[in-house]
């Protein structure tokens, strides 16, 4: 499955309620290193069926990034049973990715 585009609407119902692992990258389009871990995002996505993999624009959704404190872009966070796990600010490779989960 690819990405979910998460938004303050479908967050609760998508990410808090979800029984499998969710990997949440907090991106902008304008973001260098945003791009550069999209694509291994997207891969993991649609390699990985055991977690839900969402996709949290900051400019869209500023509620959400301060909900989660997200300072700098990429930001990664892993969620398990609705709670934060997990955490990576920053460009990773895909193996780092994983690491965290």
């Amino acid at each position: 499955m690819s990405a979910v585009h998460i938004t303050q609407n479908n967050f609760e119902s998508v990410v808090m309620q979800s029984e499998k692992p969710v990997l949440l990258d907090f991106w902008a389009p304008w973001c260098g290193p945003c791009r550069m871990v999209l694509p291994l995002v997207e891969e993991i996505a649609l390699q990985r069926e055991d977690i839900l993999v969402g996709k949290v624009n900051v400019d869209e959704e500023p509620e959400l990034a301060t909900r989660f404190e997200v300072m700098s872009i990429p930001t990664l966070v892993v969620m398990k049973d609705g709670k934060p796990v997990n955490r990576s600010v920053g460009a990773k490779t895909k193996s780092g990715i994983l690491a965290m989960l």
